[in-house]
Parts: structure tokens; C-alpha cells; sequence
């Protein structure tokens, strides 16, 4: 079963830092982390097309680094200097199939056809 399986969300202050995983049940050319926070509509935060395209959020350029390991098929993202702002539900996605113009549609949730559960990230000031 094709699934993916996020981790490492949690409770800190603001400058703090987390890094979330996500486990793949498969490798995908296209991942990326989402997230949702209470009232608010689900937004791209970074994505990773293959090994070497990064995208990542405005809101999050300089703090958040998004990587995998190729090899346990995990994907991460690094929290740094975080923020109350950057309280929500994180979720890691994959599109299965190959994706056109994939840097301009990387933040569209309908870009992907997989995701996990979600992690949930809370940042206290």
C-alpha cells in the first residue's frame, strides 16, 4: 500500500527549531510539505522536485530547508527560527505521475494525489 507516514511535530518556543519526516512506502519525483492552520486554507510551505529543485513559501525562505534521503525514502523538513505564525497541521505529499510545469503549480494542494495524516506544529511566544 502506497502511503506516507509524517513525524516529528511538536510543542516550542518561538526560535526554536523541528524537523518533521515523512516516510514513503515508494519513491516519487514530486514532494512537498503542506500546511493548515484552524480557519485557514491549506498552503504549500517547500517541495522538492527529484533530488536537486527546491521550492519553498515566501513566508518561510531562510528558515525552513527541505530534503530527502533517497535511500530510507524519507522526506524532511528542517524548522529553524520558528515562528507563532508557523503554528498548523503539517502535511507531506506526493504526486505519483509525472506533472507539467511543476515549479508553477508546486503549492497547489491538487498538484498531489497522496498524503500523510499530518504532524501537528505548535510555536509558543
Amino acid at each position: 500500500q502506497v502511503q506516507l507516514v509524517e513525524s516529528g511535530g511538536g510543542s516550542v518556543q518561538a526560535g526554536g527549531s523541528l524537523r518533521l519526516s515523512c516516510a514513503a512506502s515508494s519513491t516519487f519525483a514530486y514532494m512537498g510539505w503542506f500546511r493548515q492552520a484552524p480557519g485557514k486554507e491549506r498552503e504549500g510551505v517547500a517541495a522538492l522536485r527529484g533530488g536537486a529543485n527546491t521550492y519553498y513559501a515566501d513566508s518561510v525562505k531562510g528558515r525552513f530547508t527541505i530534503s530527502k534521503d533517497s535511500a530510507s525514502k524519507t522526506l524532511f523538513l528542517q524548522m529553524n527560527s520558528l515562528k507563532p505564525e508557523d503554528t498548523a497541521l503539517y502535511y507531506c505529499a506526493a504526486a505519483t505521475q509525472f506533472r507539467v510545469n511543476y515549479s508553477g503549480r508546486w503549492s497547489v494542494p491538487q498538484t498531489y494525489d497522496l498524503w500523510g495524516q499530518g504532524t501537528q506544529v505548535t510555536v509558543s511566544s
